[in-house]
């Protein structure tokens, strides 16, 4: 099972989806804070459907929070980023892996980016002219 980490999500619906997506895949949810919307919001209900009792969601303070309540229980921690070195296909994903998703309007920290070795920074390809996915 994959562990999908949205850092800091601002959008929603975006959350709302990712929520559906986590509820018919098994993969477990965590949410960084801070939020940007309140998650009983209309959007990210109705984005979500009635699969948020199916989801395995989670809320953490910050990203020091998550790592300590879920020690020895993670496998790999990949950043999706726009600059990462490597595309999501080229990976080899292993049980307990983390997929962390930065926040919609400007991505992950450069910090949290260059903490990770850079076959852990993962890119995701776009048509150009795209701005996020």
């Amino acid at each position: 099972m994959l562990h999908i980490v949205l850092y800091q999500p601002e959008i929603p619906p975006n959350t709302g989806n990712v929520i559906r997506l986590c509820a018919n895949t098994g993969y477990q949810l965590h949410l960084i804070e801070p939020l940007g919307f309140d998650l009983d919001e209309k959007k990210v209900r109705r984005a979500g459907l009635d699969y948020h009792e199916l989801a395995r969601v989670k809320r953490y303070a910050d990203w020091q929070t998550f790592l300590s309540e879920n020690e020895g229980q993670l496998g790999t921690v990949y950043a999706l980023t726009t600059k990462g070195s490597q595309t999501h296909s080229t990976a080899s994903f292993a049980a307990n892996d983390v997929l962390v998703f930065g926040p919609e309007t400007r991505g992950l920290p450069n910090d949290f980016i260059e903490a990770l070795p850079n076959q852990q920074r993962l890119r995701l390809p776009m048509q150009a002219g795209s701005r996020s996915l």
